[in-house]
């Protein structure tokens, strides 16, 4: 959803202030164009803050980030005629990304986060940085941020630089209409003044993990909703392959094994296929005692990512929660060096999360496959195809999504076990976690294109068994097919043109219009 424009004037307010904020707040700025204020609170308490920061800036002894250079440089003293220069110097010469833009909502998300850090009062920059944040993001403009330069540690660094460089008046943004433009134009347009960054503000703006949090708070979004879709297309897939929905009753899953994700994904499959006529009553010609791994460990296989998206929900509140800056502002007035810049907490969920990708977009292939396999899939044509050997069906529909699970494979390599040593030696170790945030959101596409092809699959299979006298459909998997119909997706028939096909499922699931289709007749789905 990367959609440009001015925030309107009435859109959704999120207010930073004392309270922390939450994975909701930064979906509505991030996605949702929410408008954004710092509370008085928060504006006091920056104050304070700020202070302190002044006085030591005063003192004769040298203060790191205040009063001297940063990184392996920290070991000079710097009068107080160069401070100003510091703080400038810092910003542009860490504004050294390169490669593609980054998307808009990542941008957002990433100049939201560093705000809320700002407004904690921890990092001693004056109320006017944070509340000049917040009108960059009122105006719509988003500063144009590289794909390299960020190592995880000691913050997004070159990410957060581009930023800060756009409020000091310098490089280059997106405006509301999405054209890249100098950034002193387009805060002229906007009437925002630049900042003049005083001791510890430059520093303050790019010592944070808020690029790869945001990254890792849209992820969480998006594959809450793809689990939920796996769930759907798994049911859909059993249902056409005429498999039995016993191994999904709930006295063989939380009882005996309390996976809590498993039992929500077994529910959800459960409900799907209620009153179906097809499953586990079409077996006697070849009789199975057991399905296929693919769809009798469905719930197996999504609830374990299930609870995987649930231990990354927990980390992710814990860093939305900090306050990362180094040094630190403590409540007690000391200003204290700390390692809290360090990405591990944030780098290893998102490697996580891309195992858990690519392992559903695995097993969604494999039951795929099992469709279009004339000797697996139980009367079903070869490849789905309207008149086979004459017709393809599905069979390059299979090769792409193998190709989208094969990439998955490659992606779910982590990032967070590799580390280069940077700064002279002194930042000897690092966290990759913008690399690690920057594939997951790679596989989370892939993943929304793989269960897209296995939707294509399996309403195909389940229009040809109900063609064929089979036996009713559940009243839920005739939804998602209508769904999918109305959407543009076509249905059984002669070869035709693929590839649209396919970009409709992909664009209904990535939308959750599927979930809220099969919703409205199965109920609600965890």
């Amino acid at each position: 959803m990367d959609m440009h424009g001015a925030v309107a004037p009435d859109a959704p307010l999120v207010q930073v202030g004392k309270a922390d904020v939450t994975a909701e707040d930064v979906l509505a700025v991030a996605r949702g164009n929410a408008r954004v204020e710092i509370g008085p609170d928060a504006l006091a308490e920056m104050a304070g803050a700020r202070a302190r920061i002044d006085a030591l800036a005063a003192e004769p002894r040298p203060v790191y980030g205040v009063s001297t250079g940063f990184g392996a440089l920290a070991v000079r003293h710097i009068s107080p005629e160069l401070r100003a220069q510091l703080q400038r110097s810092l910003v542009r010469s860490h504004a050294a990304g390169m490669g593609p833009v980054v998307e808009r909502e990542v941008v957002r998300a990433l100049v939201f986060l560093r705000m809320k850090t700002l407004a904690s009062g921890r990092t001693g920059v004056r109320p006017l940085v944070a509340e000049t944040m917040a009108a960059l993001l009122n105006a719509g403009i988003t500063p144009a941020v590289r794909e390299f330069g960020s190592l995880g540690c000691s913050g997004d660094l070159a990410p957060l630089s581009h930023c800060a460089l756009v409020l000091m008046g310098e490089g280059t943004a997106f405006g509301p209409d999405g054209v890249e433009k100098d950034a002193a134009e387009l805060l002229a347009a906007a009437g925002i003044e630049p900042v003049e960054l005083l001791e510890k503000e430059g520093l303050a703006l790019i010592n944070g993990t808020d690029g790869m949090l945001g990254m890792l708070v849209m992820a969480i979004a998006d594959l809450q909703k793809l689990f939920t879709t796996a769930d759907i297309t798994a049911a859909m897939s059993l249902e056409a392959l005429l498999g039995t929905d016993k191994v999904l009753a709930p006295e063989l899953h939380a009882p005996i094994r309390p996976h809590p994700g498993q039992a929500l994904s077994a529910a959800n499959m459960l409900a799907v296929l209620k009153g179906s006529g097809l499953t586990g009553h079409h077996q006697d010609d070849a009789p199975r005692v057991q399905d296929a791994y693919s769809i009798r460990c469905a719930p197996q296989v999504a609830g374990a990512g299930r609870d995987t998206v649930a231990y990354a929900r927990t980390v992710a509140e814990r860093e939305l929660a900090a306050s990362v800056d180094n040094p630190v502002v403590l409540p007690d007035g000391r200003v204290e060096s700390n390692g809290n810049f360090h990405g591990a907490p944030v780098a290893y969920v998102l490697d996580f999360l891309a195992i858990a990708a690519a392992d559903l977009g695995s097993i969604s292939e494999r039951r795929t496959d099992r469709l279009l396999d004339k000797a697996r899939s139980h009367g079903l044509p070869a490849f789905l195809a309207d008149d086979p050997g004459v017709d393809s069906g599905l069979m390059i529909a299979q090769y792409t999504q193998a190709a989208l699970v094969s990439e998955n494979k490659r992606l779910a390599v982590p990032a967070s076990v590799d580390s280069i040593p940077s700064s002279a030696m002194q930042e000897d170790h690092v966290s990759m976690g913008w690399s690690a945030a920057r594939k997951l959101r790679q596989a989370v596409t892939n993943l929304t294109r793989v269960l897209a092809v296995e939707l294509v699959a399996s309403a195909r299979a389940l229009e040809i068994r109900a063609e064929g006298g089979s036996g009713p459909l559940a009243p839920a998997t005739a939804a998602a097919i209508a769904a999918a119909r109305e959407a543009g997706v076509g249905g059984p028939g002669r070869d035709r043109f693929l590839s649209p096909d396919l970009e409709a499922a992909a664009a209904l699931v990535a939308s959750g219009a599927l979930v809220a289709a099969v919703e409205r007749v199965a109920g609600p789905l965890a």
